[in-house]
């Protein structure tokens, strides 16, 4: 499709996903025109890239950062103290969906 190519592999929490979903079938039908949740998720990322300086975007990243932080320190500690604090785990299995 492209003339230069890289597959990447995109773990987005559900509700994003979904989001999206919803987009791509308002692009589909207002332009009448296949959309899928591939070229709506190029779309946003070429977008957000186009203004690298937002102080929106750039409040975004850091969110995410601090959070995937967080998640990674709760997960190198010890399993009895991460027992004791049972509201900061949560099921990443989606079972509550």
């Amino acid at each position: 499709m492209f003339s230069s190519e890289t597959r990447v592999l995109v773990i987005l929490p559900r509700e994003l996903v979904d989001r999206a979903r919803v987009l791509a079938g308002r692009a589909t039908t207002s332009m009448r025109l296949s959309v899928s949740l591939q070229i709506v998720l190029r779309g946003l990322i070429e977008e957000g890239l186009r203004h690298p300086t937002d102080p929106r975007l750039l409040a975004n990243v850091r969110r995410q950062a601090e959070t995937v932080r967080r998640i990674r320190r709760e997960a190198r500690r010890p399993t009895a103290t991460r027992a004791a604090r049972p509201s900061a785990t949560r099921s990443r299995s989606g079972a509550g969906s």
